[in-house]
């Protein structure tokens, strides 16, 4: 099954428990560290043990889920500093990453390839696929040797590409409602007060930012600018105490 040495699962995107992603590495960057608990540190750090090459796509993947806890590897890198396997997560998905060579017996970097599994709720898959692709800059089921990694990873481009897409899609879907949703609040507000409709401008300058952003493919940006949409809905509501205490000040 060619050199690939992970778990030979095929790809799974769309799915109600997990997806499993297969992606080309391009650069071995950023060189990470682990101690002796094997949990992932900066390089240089004191206590540090061993080195290990995290790789662009790991890197890109980590980033995605946000705010979580110190990566594990659950295979540490030997002689091999870029073959290993890590696991990390956060209060809505886990994430397990492996890295491998699928050809040119790991002599550059991209003859490796990650697997990345993930387990949680769809939309937070769907959002960190996103993300990855957004962060790579890239397709990364695009390989560089096709049938090596066909091989390697029980999969035909086909399926690969179908399995990112199709996450891809879901997220752009789920972003896309979001954005209606609050566009239809921020419609129903609009004329009710002179001042509102001040706070209500802010919302929909950033509701264009989120579709910037949801075009890029970038799922943090619209998550933020999402974010400071609600914000401004919120304090231009006037039923809330937070948007009473807006208009009182612009009152003056």
């Amino acid at each position: 099954m060619g050199e690939h040495r992970g778990p030979n699962r095929g790809p799974l995107g769309v799915d109600p428990e997990r997806s499993i992603l297969y992606a080309q590495v391009v650069s071995a960057e950023p060189r990470m560290s682990f101690d002796e608990g094997g949990i992932m540190r900066q390089l240089g750090i004191v206590g540090s043990v061993g080195k290990v090459y995290l790789g662009d796509v790991a890197q890109a993947a980590l980033r995605s889920i946000g705010t979580h806890d110190s990566p594990k590897f659950s295979q540490e890198p030997g002689f091999d500093e870029q073959t290993w396997q890590l696991v990390c997560s956060t209060d809505e998905v886990t994430m397990r990453i492996s890295s491998s060579h699928y050809w040119g017996f790991g002599l550059f970097s991209r003859c490796f390839l990650n697997e990345i599994v993930m387990e949680g709720s769809l939309p937070t898959r769907a959002r960190c696929a996103m993300d990855i692709v957004s962060s790579l800059g890239r397709n990364p089921w695009e390989p560089f040797r096709v049938r090596a990694f066909e091989r390697a990873t029980s999969g035909t481009i086909q399926s690969h590409t179908t399995s990112w897409e199709g996450l891809i899609s879901v997220a752009r879907e789920s972003m896309s409602d979001d954005i209606a949703r609050l566009q239809d609040e921020v419609h129903k507000m609009r004329g009710i007060e002179e001042s509102a409709d001040v706070i209500l401008d802010s919302a929909d300058e950033d509701l264009n930012r989120a579709r910037e952003a949801l075009a890029d493919k970038n799922a943090p940006a619209v998550e933020r600018a999402l974010s400071r949409a609600s914000s401004s809905i919120v304090r231009a509501d006037p039923k809330s105490e937070m948007g009473s205490m807006e208009r009182e000040l612009l009152d003056g």
